[in-house]
């Protein structure tokens, strides 16, 4: 099979591989039937964080399940699947508490920007659907394989309940499946940061009350201006720099909670102002995993459309353009089809 492979900063192959097989029992083989970029995948793309030798690329994924180990039991060849891009068994300690992002047993899925794929402890990881779905549903199926479960995330995190005040930071898709969060968590008005007018635009499809344009420390008075100079109740920190984090916390009312879920690069946090804050910080990898199956239902269900998010469609072998679309922020998500 051919697929994508990150050489250096902005150079992005389509070309073969050896094929996926079986090379432990806990094993399955999907045949993928959507994948997509990821947000985080620019950090290599851009050089900003360092590759040692051509890297496969990939984590977000649904499809078929073509093969699975003899260990298998949870899902069989034939059913549409969902997976996690954090791989886990889901049976240990952490597991059980609801951290499948800190498996004992972790590991990362790579390789998915392809027509086939190895999933590692397919039953811990992978979801599967009760009937095929239709195709106008995939895209936000494999919202929910990362971009959605980790804005869901970022808002669980961030302690978003009924009648709250959420600022989301960041229009990337995570930003912006967190105003979707938050406005299915009940939170009365979200606050979204964004300065490009199509990403506003869905913002407000999704549930934004109020759009901030300004930064630094522009942006921040402008969210205590915005809430009568207290600050939010649960703030989605959705970048991963050191300006969005200490934007986060100074926009958080004492008391009041930060979920981050920006892959942090160039990030040296001070204390000393955290220190006095009072707020909650929680985050990291998102445990995507604890929430598959009910974002799953809400995706069936038609209550949910995490998939407007993909604004570029490409076939898998265009995928150098849906990485230079992102990257120069033509897109806000490309989604790959086979």
């Amino acid at each position: 099979m051919r697929g994508t492979v990150l050489y250096g900063p902005r150079d992005i192959r389509f070309e073969d591989r050896e094929d996926p097989r079986i090379e432990k029992p806990t094993d399955a083989i999907i045949r993928i039937a959507a994948t997509c970029v990821c947000g985080s995948d620019l950090w290599p793309y851009r050089g900003i964080q360092k590759i040692a030798q051509p890297t496969p690329m990939g984590h977000e994924y649904c499809g078929v399940v073509e093969e699975v180990g003899s260990a298998v039991k949870t899902v069989k060849p034939g059913q549409f699947i969902i997976g996690s891009f954090c791989i886990s068994d889901n049976t240990c300690p952490n597991c059980r508490n609801g951290y499948q992002s800190g498996c004992q047993n972790l590991e990362f899925m790579t390789r998915a920007q392809a027509p086939m794929l190895r999933v590692p402890l397919a039953d811990g990881t992978l979801v599967a659907t009760t009937e095929m779905p239709s195709d106008q549903i995939i895209p936000s199926l494999l919202a929910v394989s990362d971009v959605f479960g980790t804005a869901w995330f970022a808002a669980d995190a961030a302690n978003v309940k009924p009648g709250a005040t959420a600022v989301v930071v960041g229009d990337g898709a995570v930003g912006l499946l967190g105003v979707l969060s938050a406005k299915l968590m009940g939170a009365e008005r979200i606050i979204a940061m964004s300065r490009q007018e199509k990403r506003q635009k869905l913002a407000k499809e999704y549930g934004a009350t109020d759009i901030v344009t300004e930064r630094g420390e522009e942006g921040i008075a402008r969210i205590k201006d915005l809430t009568s100079g207290i600050g939010a109740d649960s703030v989605l920190e959705c970048v991963g720099t050191e300006e969005s984090m200490m934007q986060a916390i100074q926009s958080t009312r004492p008391g009041g909670s930060i979920g981050y879920v920006g892959v942090p690069h160039g990030m040296r946090l001070d204390v000393w102002p955290v220190f006095f804050k009072l707020v909650h910080l929680h985050g990291g990898p998102a445990p995507v995993r604890r929430y598959l199956v009910d974002l799953i239902k809400l995706v069936l269900d038609r209550k949910a459309e995490p998939g407007k998010v993909f604004d570029l469609v490409l076939p898998l072998e265009q995928v150098a353009e849906g990485y230079r679309a992102m990257d120069e922020r033509r897109a806000i998500k490309t989604l790959l089809r086979p």
